[in-house]
């Protein structure tokens, strides 16, 4: 395994898989935005900082991703940026990549000047608080409780 992060906007070939994996896993979030409209979207966002990404590679396969987002909660508009898109192939989990690109993607951030991220889950609080990461707040989403947490860069 020859694994490197880099990022998305030098791989756009890869564009469409990953905005299609993140829409299948976090399909309640897309409802109601058609896959074709949301890779649209997230290409586009590699170049306008919306949602630029960070991706592994083993050689030139896709294993997964991590996206540093300029908005990812509608109902927050005055918080940002969003560590969001975390997603690793099933074949790739367990070996500490989601953990490397969330790191990378925390640098990129703070060099980019910002002071705390934020994301949210619904699922994965224990592992993000295991992180650094801490609550602000509970709430409901998509019919489920979410956990909106940030961390200080």
């Amino acid at each position: 395994m020859k694994l490197r992060l880099d990022s998305l906007a030098r791989h756009m070939h890869h564009s469409n898989t990953f905005a299609a994996w993140i829409h299948q896993q976090f399909h309640y979030e897309y409802a109601g935005q058609p896959l074709t409209d949301w890779q649209r979207e997230f290409a586009e966002g590699q170049h306008n900082g919306d949602w630029k990404c960070l991706i592994a590679l083993d050689h030139d396969e896709l294993l997964g991703g991590a996206a540093l987002a300029s908005a990812d909660l509608a109902h927050r508009p005055d918080l940002g940026p969003w560590l969001a898109c975390v997603f690793i192939a099933p074949e790739a989990r367990g070996k500490g990549l989601a953990e490397r690109l969330i790191e990378g993607i925390c640098a990129q951030a703070k060099a980019s000047g910002e002071k705390r991220i934020y994301l949210h889950t619904q699922d994965q609080s224990a592992y993000y608080a295991k992180r650094g990461w801490v609550v602000l707040e509970r709430f409901q989403a998509w019919e489920k409780d979410q956990w909106l947490m940030a961390r200080d860069l």
